[in-house]
């Protein structure tokens, strides 16, 4: 799931990632909005919210809705860094290792959010989790050569418009019926993308409303269990290369 990277990979890997990383991604989303009222990685909302509030000369609150947009692009650099580095470095488990560090970052999030009180929590929350959703995006984008995105569901929603769309011309025979099962297998990924990200949210809320935020140290140990997995996978393929 974290090991092979563009064209080796297959309809099955792609899904199977979209699933358990939207799902996370979904719960920790649903989760920071009913905790703090935000969004962590929404950025279109966020955009918007922050035009919306500069027009009205709402300065302050408008700025905080900036800085999250600016976290999550920052996390998106930083991931691009450290795989970036990786991959010169030629560490073959390098996706899962980005996936390591997420965990752990989430996972001290987690015991801010259990700590920390007043003013300090909101903003802690939801800058940290953008931080993360921006990390989690760019691995998931870099691995998957842009098929796959687990943080938002705007583009897949779009996705799954176009499919049905062209779905539709195979049926009526405007377009060439060889394009069918690649149809259908972009369909099938967008749709699991989604479903996946409304589970995990559902999910996440119900969480926290019972735990707070051990729900993020709960989400931390997913993602730890996800990247050991493929850290485990990627040594035991260079132990086999180099035997």
């Amino acid at each position: 799931m974290l090991i092979r990277q563009g064209h080796e990979r297959n309809e099955q890997i792609d899904r199977k990632l979209a699933s358990w990383l939207a799902a996370i991604a979904g719960a920790l989303n649903a989760a920071a909005f009913y905790a703090v009222g935000f969004f962590s990685a929404n950025m279109t909302g966020n955009v918007s919210t922050f035009s919306d509030h500069i027009a009205v000369g709402a300065w302050f609150s408008g700025l905080f809705y900036l800085a999250i947009v600016v976290t999550f692009i920052v996390g998106a650099t930083i991931s691009t860094l450290l795989i970036n580095a990786g991959r010169r470095r030629n560490v073959h488990g390098i996706y899962a290792y980005s996936i390591l560090t997420e965990a752990i970052l989430l996972a001290i999030l987690g015991c801010a959010d259990l700590w920390l009180l007043g003013a300090w929590r909101a903003p802690v929350l939801v800058i940290g989790l953008a931080f993360l959703m921006g990390l989690q995006n760019a691995v998931v984008t870099r691995i998957s050569d842009a098929r796959v995105r687990t943080t938002h569901i705007s583009g897949m929603a779009t996705d799954i418009g176009i499919e049905l769309g062209i779905a539709f011309d195979i049926l009526r025979g405007r377009e060439p019926s060889s394009e069918a099962r690649h149809n259908r297998a972009k369909l099938l990924l967008h749709v699991h993308t989604i479903l996946a990200f409304l589970v995990g949210g559902i999910v996440g809320v119900l969480a926290y409303r019972a735990v707070g935020g051990f729900m993020l140290i709960g989400a931390a140990a997913l993602l730890l269990m996800i990247a050991a997995t493929g850290i485990s996978r990627a040594r035991n393929q260079r132990a086999q290369a180099v035997s």
